[in-house]
């Protein structure tokens, strides 16, 4: 019996029906011509359940290890395309990223014991489309964060994920997202802003991650708000610090225009939009300072499980006590950062956890491997905060150069003693650490009516390489400038000679 089901079961869209085990499509109960390379492409794409599916994946799993190359993909996508005719939109192309399959599709089984008396359809379920990628790994020690951020889905429309550069805000929400996506019937969408330069074509590039073809000139955020209409959907905006009013103008425009849009955002400081409810996502627990067992603690059971996957053969068996404790100080220097974490693990595998221990303090220098496919602020942990500080006033990068100077954690009068200097006064410092608190860069810790600040380890390096090369290039300057000065002197020295010995002779 569970055969025959096999054998009857098929996915239904639009007027299709794809049969994968008899390796049938039908429209309107009509065979369709389709060579076997497209059919595997339609139902790899269909199996996906709204993903985007790579290119390599795609020839992987049609060719099977041949030797092709990306001409042979096209060449069965566009017999694909038409062979559906006028749905030939239901394939779509994700520049750089590969196709995806964007109809509803539904699992239904026609005839024998399943089939209706008007001989129809029962209908199984209906999958949305999204442009979320498949994950190719475990989010590792969220779990909590995660419960969280649903249940803020729950009862707020727009949630804005903040925290340091590399401490996974972006993983967070698209697994949060990836588990919402049965509650919008529109589909769930991400809409990645970091290359964007131009404020102005962030709804243009929501736009684009919806399907929807707005020119850059069409698509402001009140006509990307009436083109979604009442659509309900969720949108995670991706990366919105650098863009980060245009980011908010787009999102209150799209809450007001229909109560089915949810929005997801990530950024280093918050949007200050409307309605917004901020979640600040927090480090990944550190084992204490005298855990005599840390392999249980959030931080360590990812470095040990990125570590095994780089080929850190040594940690594919129990880890012993001394490497336990090893890269529990490796995730205490790194403040329980993921990124950082990740980066350090790729290392683990070249040098082994004892030498990386020892050499961890050097964090600038040493975490400059990552996974070459990472955006560039990502690909180094220098990269990282590069991001970070390009989009800091000059004042507010004067005053994290001075606060640099702090070890530990610090409370605001010992901030603006530090940092009185150089015309910044108490107000401007306070002002300052509130801003660099605000954009993730300095964390705040509230213990009742006393709050105290402190920089990550990393960050702390990061600023004093900066303060260190500030400086330089202010002596520098000043070198160059009394260079100019002494040649401007000599110049006229040797004028005033060459002026005398003409006289002289004259």
């Amino acid at each position: 019996m569970q055969a025959d089901r096999e054998d009857t079961e098929c996915f239904a869209f639009g007027s299709f029906c794809l049969y994968p085990r008899q390796r049938r499509l039908l429209i309107d109960d009509a065979p369709l011509e389709l060579g076997s390379r497209a059919f595997d492409i339609l139902v790899a794409l269909i199996e996906a359940r709204g993903a985007i599916v790579s290119r390599n994946a795609l020839m992987d799993r049609v060719w099977q290890g041949l030797a092709v190359t990306d001409n042979n993909l096209q060449v069965q996508i566009s017999a694909l395309r038409n062979a559906l005719g006028t749905d030939r939109e239901l394939i779509r192309t994700i520049a750089g990223r590969g196709y995806q399959f964007t109809g509803d599709v539904r699992s239904v089984v026609r005839g024998g014991e399943e089939q209706s008396d008007a001989g129809g359809i029962a209908e199984a379920s209906v999958l949305a489309a999204t442009n979320l990628c498949e994950p190719v790994s475990d989010l590792i020690g969220r779990d909590v964060e995660l419960r969280e951020v649903l249940a803020l889905a729950g009862s707020h429309r727009l949630i804005t994920l903040t925290g340091a550069g590399g401490i996974g805000k972006t993983r967070l929400a698209v697994e949060a997202a990836r588990q919402l996506r049965s509650r919008f019937p529109d589909g769930v969408w991400v809409a990645d802003l970091s290359s964007l330069r131009d404020p102005e074509l962030v709804p243009a590039a929501v736009a684009s991650a919806v399907g929807l073809d707005l020119t850059a000139g069409e698509a402001g955020p009140e006509r990307l708000a009436a083109a979604l209409g009442a659509r309900k959907l969720l949108i995670v905006l991706d990366t919105c610090e650098h863009v980060i009013d245009a980011a908010a103008e787009l999102v209150e425009a799209l809450l007001r225009a229909s109560a089915g849009t949810h929005v997801i955002a990530t950024s280093r400081e918050p949007l200050k939009a409307y309605g917004e409810w901020v979640y600040r996502v927090r480090p990944l627990a550190l084992p204490a300072a005298n855990e005599t067992d840390p392999l249980g603690s959030r931080a360590v059971s990812l470095f040990v499980e990125r570590a095994r996957s780089f080929g850190a053969a040594n940690l594919d068996v129990a880890v012993e006590q001394s490497s336990a404790m090893a890269i529990a100080e490796i995730c205490r220097k790194l403040d329980g950062i993921p990124l950082a974490i990740e980066m350090a693990a790729v290392q683990a595998a070249a040098l082994g956890v004892q030498t990386l221990a020892d050499r961890i303090d050097d964090y600038l220098r040493l975490l400059t491997t990552g996974r070459r496919t990472a955006l560039p602020r990502h690909q180094t942990l220098r990269a990282t905060y590069d991001w970070s500080y390009g989009l800091l006033t000059l004042p507010e990068r004067a005053l994290l150069h001075r606060l640099a100077i702090l070890r530990g954690a610090f409370e605001l009068g010992t901030a603006t003693k530090a940092a009185a200097s150089g015309g910044i006064t108490p107000t401007d410092a306070m002002e300052g650490l509130d801003s660099l608190v605000t954009k993730s860069l300095i964390s705040a810790d509230v213990d009742g009516d006393v709050v105290r600040y402190r920089l990550h380890h990393t960050t702390r390096a990061y600023a004093l390489e900066k303060r260190a090369q500030c400086e330089f290039d202010g002596a520098g300057r000043r070198c160059l400038a009394v260079s100019r000065q002494n040649l401007c002197e000599h110049i006229k020295q040797h004028a005033h000679r060459a002026e005398r010995t003409w006289d002289a002779a004259a």
